[in-house]
């Protein structure tokens, strides 16, 4: 076994898309503290889930490994890693800028997806049936909330919106193999 590194696997241009984010360039100063995953809410309930191993892996350019790294979505976005942080690491910009990287790579758990289909069709994320009208009058809300679903000509120009932006084609359902 040779002791050399494969560096196929890193890309420097990843790791330079990612450090467009501001204040994303910072992840070179991390020197390990653990401050941002010491009382990281998702590190405590998930411990595969270490917001400095991804960052860590960001800076070396990792990028097949990271992007398809299921645990990337995990972040609540609470920002406390963030806000911890001792050398200003703007750790919650930059995994939101992985996110992005993962999407336009094709990259998106399923239940993201689902989510957004449901945008696409309908122009709003939460189905509005019976039972939702039915919460939202215990509520004290309006039955329909003031999204598409009160105002339905303007689906139309949503669906066009996500339709130029390109997210109707990132959401589509894969077809079924025959």
């Amino acid at each position: 076994m040779s002791d050399t590194i494969k560096t196929s696997n890193f890309s420097q241009e990843f790791r330079e898309e990612i450090f467009e984010e501001p204040g994303a360039d910072k992840i070179a100063l991390c020197f390990n503290c653990t401050g941002c995953s010491s009382g990281c809410p998702m590190t405590e309930q998930e411990p595969e889930f270490n917001i400095r191993k991804f960052l860590r892996m960001a800076n070396l350019g990792m990028k097949d490994e990271l992007l398809n790294n299921t645990y990337i979505w995990y972040c609540t976005t609470c920002y406390k890693c963030q806000e911890r942080c001792p050398q200003g690491v703007h750790n919650v910009d930059a995994l939101l800028k992985i996110r992005t990287i993962a999407v336009h790579n094709g990259i998106m758990l399923p239940v993201h997806k689902k989510v957004g289909q449901l945008v696409v069709n309908y122009g709003h994320a939460v189905p509005i049936n019976d039972a939702t009208k039915e919460k939202r009058k215990k509520l004290g809300l309006d039955e329909v909330p003031p999204t598409v679903h009160s105002f339905p000509d303007a689906l139309d120009e949503v669906k066009t919106l996500l339709h130029i932006a390109g997210f109707d084609k990132i959401v589509a359902k894969e077809e079924e193999e025959k």
